[in-house]
């Protein structure tokens, strides 16, 4: 008898079998409908499996008192992170006079007014410069902000046109600092120092900025209080808000209740492996407790996302009705300029505590030729 000899294959060659049809793709799998038919086959399997183990799936969603009451707080999400005052820094890079918009005095406070010299250097021109008439009437300034703003303020324009209703309950003060003209190396930016002091924390993003530098804005941070792992995350647009959460392809299987069920279920579940880390760290109560905290907030994180977030729409600055519509904010036609957009979109994330604190830029700024332009 003659022994049959095996072929050999080409490294890498396909494994083919007469009678047998190409090999199908992941794409081939959910074009057949595999992706709907999992999910139908599937969850009521783990429904069953979740609640024969005590899992509750049944639970009401995630905002139920009796659940939410300890993970909300422990995990700071949710109402119990809101207690944070929003903070927003404009970066207006060039040069813009700060100073001779909200005007600076002498020792005895802003109305103390200092030489024609010393608010030109401001870029405040000899024929606007702030101060009291002979008739005891005011001249070149405005306090409806609490604040003392000259009457040709750029700033003191735009907040009578959007938030004139404000000024009653506003006020502000000077923070002083030397800086070089003309230069993004001046480190001022005080994003990473607010975050230092005040916890400043949000639901989606630590700190954010319209530009990707270390600050989130045209000038620096301070070196010495930079903190790499708060870095600011970029924000310049809508679609970067509303990119932020991306809940899978659970919510578009399930209905948004069952979506949150799910996660409540899987917290649940985790307990029992805390328990088991419990004895493993036994003799480390700092790293057990850390451990913990890690695991269980994470799925908790998990599961407030997916309720809270898991129609994107809530994120989006264009269908904030504050912001963009009749009685927003930003009209129509401003809502073409793309300053307007990312405004809105740095702010939305702030006042609305998906982020702790956030950087605007604009360019073109420049006061030093004395004609306020």
């Amino acid at each position: 008898m003659s022994k049959r000899r095996k072929q050999t294959l080409p490294l890498d060659a396909p494994l083919t079998d007469l009678g047998h049809g190409r090999p199908m793709t992941r794409r081939d799998l959910i074009a057949q409908g595999f992706r709907a038919g999992v999910g139908a086959a599937m969850m009521p399997a783990l429904a069953a499996g979740l609640a024969s183990r005590g899992a509750r799936a049944q639970d009401a969603r995630y905002l139920n008192p009796t659940y939410a009451s300890e993970w909300l707080d422990r995990c700071r999400l949710g109402a119990s992170n809101a207690q944070r005052i929003p903070f927003i820094c404009f970066d207006l890079a060039g040069g813009a006079s700060v100073a001779g918009n909200a005007l600076p005095g002498g020792p005895g406070g802003q109305l103390d007014f200092i030489s024609s010299a010393g608010y030109a250097k401001m870029g405040i021109p000899g024929d606007q410069v702030p101060g009291v008439t002979n008739a005891g009437g005011t001249e070149n300034y405005d306090t409806t902000f609490g604040m003392a703003f000259h009457s040709d303020s750029g700033f003191l324009r735009g907040m009578l046109e959007k938030a004139s209703l404000a000024g009653p309950n506003t006020h502000g003060a000077f923070i002083p600092a030397r800086s070089e003209n003309d230069t993004g190396n001046n480190p001022h930016n005080p994003m990473y120092p607010i975050h230092a002091i005040g916890g400043a924390d949000g639901e989606l993003a630590t700190l954010i900025g319209s530009r990707t530098s270390d600050s989130g804005g045209n000038s620096l941070a301070p070196a010495l209080v930079v903190d790499p792992t708060k870095r600011p995350t970029k924000i310049d647009r809508p679609e970067d808000v509303t990119g932020l959460v991306d809940t899978g392809d659970l919510v578009s299987l399930l209905s948004l209740d069952d979506s949150v069920k799910v996660m409540e279920s899987i917290h649940r579940i985790s307990g029992a492996r805390v328990d088991r880390m419990r004895t493993a760290l036994s003799s480390d109560d700092t790293r057990r407790a850390v451990v913990e905290d890690l695991v269980q907030c994470g799925y908790a994180k998990t599961a407030y996302l997916v309720n809270t977030f898991g129609d994107p729409s809530s994120l989006d600055p264009e269908q904030d009705p504050d912001i963009l519509g009749p009685d927003g904010i930003f009209s129509a036609a401003e809502w073409n300029d793309g300053e307007f957009r990312k405004t809105a979109s740095i702010m939305k994330m702030v006042i609305s505590g998906f982020s702790g604190a956030g950087t605007i830029t604009m360019g073109g700024y420049d006061y030093h030729n004395g004609t306020r332009s």
